[in-house]
């Protein structure tokens, strides 16, 4: 597949969206077939048996391979922050970071436990988004920077993307975000996100209340309210979900925030994110709500609420797992173990 240029706008990014390949049909069904006969009772794996078709028809070949993990880490600044809706401050995002590029935080360990290449993408930290409680986050050209950003971040020589993010005061931006895209507000959407206390959590949802009043009427559909309400981490994750699909990469979703930068390519085509896994269930309640959305079961559900990509590394263990029992167990013909009798 080509590989697709850069937005120049939001108008052409949703262009680009709408003409994204889709599944390949002959790949599925080569991996339905041997699913079929491998030696054990059919569906006595679970969803293990479903994983593997679902890489082969997004690799778009049978068998599918899982060689390369590639962990992508988006980072930005929010200025709702100012509004003390998160327990650290803003500073916490670059600090951490630093300890990603030193290699001291979660994700670098659960990388290295998986195999998996991680890549840390800061995106202008020293310029956070404009304050979505009185005005929008980003300009046009903004959003369709980190949109680009994005979908330049993926390796085409990946077999499967982990998705992930750091930012103060991104889970304020995701649940006004979902709230414009699905509807609801602040109390449904909002959870403690870093551990604010009752106070924390009230001023979250009135911040999120806020701004869903003051940007009702901008109208656009769900590029423009990503543009207003998110943060340039979520842009980036939806290009990289874009880029994703045209490079034929199967992809994990991490957590809440992760989740929602994606799901404003669901609210412009709802197959969009038919190339996504969703990694875990996170502790934010918003979360389980928005995979409710999605249509996206889980894989795990751990009670974490890390963000970094963390659940999806962890996943992308499972996924491993999955597509070596599909190439390594024989059949039946292959082992001499009678099939059942019907």
């Amino acid at each position: 597949m080509t590989k697709p240029q850069l937005p120049s706008s939001l108008s052409a990014f949703r262009a680009l969206v709408a003409e994204m390949p889709r599944r390949d049909e002959a790949a599925a069904q080569a991996a339905r077939a041997r699913e079929a006969v491998l030696t054990k009772p059919a569906g006595a794996l679970g969803r293990l048996e479903p994983i593997a078709e679902w890489a082969a028809a997004w690799q778009g070949r049978h068998p599918p391979a899982i060689e390369r993990i590639r962990v992508v880490v988006f980072a930005a600044n929010h200025g709702v922050a100012a509004q003390g809706v998160s327990a650290y401050p803003a500073a916490v995002t670059a600090q951490m970071v630093a300890n990603f590029e030193a290699g001291g935080a979660a994700i670098n360990a659960l990388s290295g436990a998986v195999g998996a290449a991680l890549k840390v993408v800061p995106l202008h930290l020293e310029a956070p988004t404009g304050d979505i409680t009185v005005e929008p986050a980003m300009s046009e050209a903004a959003c369709v920077a980190a949109l680009g950003e994005g979908m330049a971040a993926v390796d085409a020589e990946t077999d499967l993307l982990c998705l992930g993010e750091m930012g103060i005061g991104n889970t304020t931006a995701a649940a006004a975000l979902c709230a414009a895209l699905f509807g609801g507000d602040g109390t449904h959407w909002a959870g403690p996100g870093t551990g604010v206390d009752v106070a924390g959590l009230a001023r979250k949802r009135a911040a999120i209340d806020s701004a869903l009043a003051v940007h009702a009427d901008a109208g656009g559909g769900p590029m423009e309210a990503l543009r207003r309400l998110g943060g340039r981490e979520l842009a980036a994750i939806a290009g990289a979900v874009a880029a994703a699909r045209y490079a034929r990469i199967p992809v994990l979703l991490d957590g809440f925030v992760c989740a929602a930068g994606a799901a404003a390519l669901h609210a412009l085509d709802d197959g969009a994110l038919d190339h996504c896994l969703a990694a875990h269930r996170s502790a934010e309640p918003g979360h389980g709500h928005l995979l409710q959305r999605l249509g996206m079961t889980p894989l795990l559900e751990l009670g974490m609420r890390l963000g970094e990509a963390s659940g999806a590394a962890l996943a992308a263990g499972i996924v491993r797992a999955a597509l070596r029992t599909h190439g390594a167990m024989a059949t039946f013909a292959e082992a001499g173990v009678s099939e059942r009798d019907d």
